[in-house]
């Protein structure tokens, strides 16, 4: 799907509507705290000539509190409004408002290719 395309979906449905999914892998530590893993390389090159020399072929985002369980509430299924909710039952007072700091972080989750909408995927 093209730019426009894209931008057309995102902008015309609020963000409350829209069913996040997961593009990267993540672990979770004692703390119940997530970390997400992210290829270093994409390139075929340098995967096959750089990665090997590296510790570790993922780059590590740890995610706090209040990123994990929106991390781990995540399943393809769930709106971004009931990811809300449950958030605000969970959390109280910590998280808000959620409805401005929700969608930022899943925005930056989006820009940096973390997560993708299950609208945007069927279009």
């Amino acid at each position: 799907m093209n730019f426009f395309k894209r931008r057309k979906i995102l902008t015309s449905t609020s963000a409350f509507d829209l069913t996040p999914l997961k593009l990267a892998a993540h672990e979770i530590n004692d703390d119940n705290l997530v970390t997400v893993l992210f290829p270093k390389f994409e390139n075929k090159f340098a995967i096959k000539y750089f990665q090997p020399k590296l510790k570790s072929p993922f780059i590590k985002l740890k995610l706090d509190e209040l990123g994990s369980a929106v991390w781990l509430a995540i399943d393809g299924k769930k709106k971004v409004g009931v990811i809300a909710k449950e958030l605000v039952e969970v959390f109280g007072d910590k998280i808000r408002p959620v409805e401005e700091r929700l969608p930022n972080f899943l925005t930056q989750l989006y820009e940096q290719k973390l997560i993708t909408f299950e609208e945007l995927k069927g279009a």
